[in-house]
């Protein structure tokens, strides 16, 4: 199912935003905030999120979680990767332009390097044949957030998007620009080819935006 909106998908279930989350100010000079939680050792890595922005505050923050939840069908508190959120959220619905690596217009493969460089820190090769090369094939049941999804659309490894968890992926798609998807849409799971994990990737680090 393509998720395009912000349906209400979790209307009658319990939503619960993340307890004891505090934000404070980092002595930096830009606005740096950091999220994190009581007991920060207690707590998966994942929930420690630092987000450098001029913009940030935990309202925008909320937002995010709630929006995303509702758009993968899962709880608030399960929306984590808060880097990883606000970074589809700013590209979300930017047209496809094939060759484009900006908010002008993106390909699939300029996507999956501008969110894997600035949400995990690692760079990847321009094409989606040369991502495929380069990482380690990961099968299905074990596709972690953050693991490249590859596609055979036309002639081999073709398209390239980036898992997100419950079968939904974020991708540049060529009809409708920067989405979410989900793996069990007859098109994708027709063309799906092979999970991919780069080097380095471990799905945990807390990162700098």
């Amino acid at each position: 199912k393509t998720v395009k909106n912000a349906e209400s998908k979790s209307k009658g279930r319990p939503i619960k935003f993340i307890e004891g989350i505090e934000i404070k100010a980092s002595p930096v000079s830009n606005v740096q905030e950091e999220i994190v939680g009581p007991g920060k050792n207690d707590l998966p890595l994942e929930t420690t999120v630092k987000v450098t922005s001029t913009d940030v505050s935990i309202e925008k923050i909320s937002s995010i979680q709630f929006k995303y939840a509702q758009l993968l069908d899962r709880n608030v508190e399960d929306v984590k990767n808060i880097s990883l959120y606000i970074f589809i959220d700013e590209w979300m619905n930017t047209r496809y332009r094939y060759g484009g690596t900006g908010k002008n217009g993106i390909d699939c493969s300029g996507l999956t390097g501008q969110l894997m460089r600035n949400v995990f820190t690692i760079n990847l090769p321009r094409t989606a044949r040369e991502q495929y090369n380069i990482s380690s094939k990961i099968h299905k049941d074990d596709m972690q957030e953050g693991d490249l999804l590859f596609f055979n659309i036309s002639r081999g490894i073709s398209h390239v998007g980036v898992y997100l968890g419950d079968n939904y992926f974020v991708h540049a798609s060529l009809n409708n620009g920067v989405i979410i998807s989900n793996l069990e849409e007859p098109y994708y799971n027709r063309h799906f080819v092979s999970a991919g994990r780069v080097s380095g990737n471990d799905h945990t680090t807390a990162v700098t935006r």
